[in-house]
């Protein structure tokens, strides 16, 4: 039953990626409320401060389904404000990040989104160009970039239903 379910998980993430992206276009924003919802964490100013996530503000740094997927990874394992000093916990949240992002950059090949654009499109764009943003746009950005979406929130998926697994067992 538990693998009927994780795959019905993975379906509805991949649906909110589908509406989401059309709307938004803005990958971190996607990853971050598509995983938010589902794992019902909260977070509401995260995804404002998300906005200019993608690429690093579309300079083609780190891919806005990497530092969604952190920021998600972030919630789950992480320290607030009034834990601070609880190194345990900051410690406790390298594995599943780390694990992530090499997932991740296993998949595709790098984690920086100028080179993830490279390879998908089979050229680069300059997203901060609103002709080539454009372009990019035409050649299939929705689609392309959403499959990466949905490879990210499904990567960051896996590592939390792991981790439950082995808690709820212990």
């Amino acid at each position: 039953m538990e693998a009927k379910t994780n795959q019905d998980l993975y379906l509805r993430l991949e649906s909110k990626v589908e509406q989401t992206l059309p709307i938004c276009g803005n990958c971190a924003q996607t990853t971050f409320l598509s995983l938010q919802e589902e794992f019902d964490l909260g977070g509401e100013e995260i995804l404002k401060a998300l906005t200019p996530f993608p690429g690093i503000a579309l300079r083609g740094e780190t891919c806005g389904a990497v530092t969604g997927g952190l920021m998600i990874l972030g919630l789950v394992y992480g320290r607030d404000k009034d834990n601070l000093d609880n190194w345990k916990a900051y410690l406790r949240s390298l594995p599943p990040s780390r694990k992530f992002c090499h997932r991740f950059e296993d998949e595709f090949g790098s984690t920086m989104c100028g080179q993830i654009i490279e390879t998908e499109f089979g050229r680069s764009f300059d997203l901060a160009d609103p002709v080539e943003a454009m372009q990019w746009f035409e050649c299939g950005a929705v689609e392309k970039c959403g499959r990466v979406i949905k490879s990210g929130v499904r990567l960051v998926a896996e590592i939390i239903l792991a981790d439950n697994r082995k808690t709820t067992s212990a």
